[in-house]
């Protein structure tokens, strides 16, 4: 070990006590989640991107495991081994090694063995409270760390007012589901909002169009025999993690939205207007309101819980004067499901958050829960932390 990389480690340490302390005053357990995690439920629930980048590995009697990519899946999965009931109200903070390989190679800002200290908040009753004390504790514990809470520059973004919003626009409920899971791909979403919009019989083009035929006229218990039989005739086998009921209902979609009418312009251009809308979040929520009124729908609720967040945040002494909201912006996890945060720090590139987090109330049923329940957390990426305390920010 050098010099300084003994340095950096004895500093990580003293940060991270500082931090610590910050979170266990709150009322938040320490706890230490295990570090070998089973894949499946980081594979099906952290997203396209970061399931790339898991180390996923066997172990001699053929399990499936992954070093955690994060550590709010294992605290999930603590939680519900501690308890009879997941929806047990609690609050839990860690600290500790996390892993993701980097495509483009490690570097600091960006390294495959990484630290993370942070809290997680699971079964409070009151969302809005849970989701603003979340916020001002990463506020309050980087200051703690040595960071000038004035400097820090925060980014919103809001799940919940997406779906809402898909809700209340006359589509198939497998177009919203669609566009749900690709928003966290901008791209990819836009393809897809463009092709509902403009060509949704487009992909049917892609299948054999002896399938297309059987499935056009299969009884809704056939669909997946069908398939079946179709992948045993080409000698083809289920790719990635999929199934055959899965590739089934994929290929009944692609021939479903062949049948249905194109997306109207009108829903198209609304979406793409909220996704569009970025600016401070003191005024998001008027401008939201007021594409939603130019539309006829109504968002007033969703509206209403985010005005209410910025007012409780207010209230706990954030400065929102530089807060930004964006309507494209979900962070790399899929798990979340309403709203989400960043922060950064000065001259620190965007793509390189300090800390963030968010709400995921789907997360612990996939983590082994027989019931959705309400869940916020959020980590702080210590190294990054350090840097810009440092001055040495990547």
């Amino acid at each position: 070990m050098t010099a300084e990389t003994a340095r950096q480690f004895e500093a990580l340490e003293a940060q991270a006590a500082r931090i610590m302390g910050v979170f266990t005053r709150a009322g938040h357990e320490a706890v230490a989640p295990a570090i070998i995690q089973p894949a499946a439920v980081f594979l099906d629930g952290i997203g396209e991107a970061l399931r790339a980048r898991t180390y996923v590995f066997n172990d001699p009697d053929g399990r499936e495991l992954c070093l955690r990519p994060d550590l709010t899946v294992p605290t999930c999965r603590l939680h519900i081994e501690r308890v009879d009931d997941p929806a047990t109200p609690a609050k839990y903070c860690y600290n500790g090694a996390a892993f993701r390989y980097q495509p483009a190679g490690a570097d600091a800002a960006h390294p495959r063995e990484f630290r993370q200290a942070g809290i997680e908040s699971i079964g409070q009753p009151d969302a809005i409270e849970a989701e603003a004390e979340t916020l001002a504790l990463m506020i309050e514990a980087l200051s703690a760390a040595g960071l000038d809470r004035r400097a820090l520059h925060l980014r919103f973004g809001d799940l919940g007012l997406m779906r809402a919003l898909l809700d209340a626009l006359d589509m198939p409920p497998r177009w919203r589901q669609r566009l749900q899971a690709q928003f966290w791909r901008p791209q990819v979403f836009r393809a897809e909002l463009k092709r509902l919009t403009h060509d949704p019989a487009r992909l049917i083009k892609a299948l054999p169009e002896r399938l297309v035929r059987q499935l056009q006229t299969a009884t809704p218990g056939t669909s997946e025999s069908i398939v079946a039989a179709h992948l045993e005739t080409e000698g083809k086998e289920p790719f990635g993690r999929r199934t055959v009921a899965e590739i089934a209902a994929s290929v009944m979609a692609v021939i479903d939205d062949a049948r249905a009418k194109p997306l109207a312009p009108s829903a198209a251009n609304l979406i793409e207007a909220y996704v569009a809308t970025n600016g401070p979040s003191r005024d998001a929520s008027a401008k939201i309101a007021a594409l939603a009124k130019s539309a006829g729908i109504d968002l007033s609720a969703p509206l209403a819980r985010f005005d209410q967040r910025l007012a409780r945040l207010t209230a706990l002494g954030l400065n929102l004067d530089d807060a930004n909201f964006s309507g494209e912006f979900g962070r790399s996890l899929e798990y979340y499901t309403g709203f989400v945060f960043e922060i950064g720090a000065p001259g620190q590139p965007l793509l390189n958050p300090i800390a963030g987090g968010g709400r995921y109330d789907g997360l612990m049923r996939l983590a082994g829960s027989p019931v959705d329940v309400a869940a916020v957390g959020a980590a702080i990426h210590t190294e990054r932390a350090l840097a810009a305390i440092e001055g040495s920010i990547p």
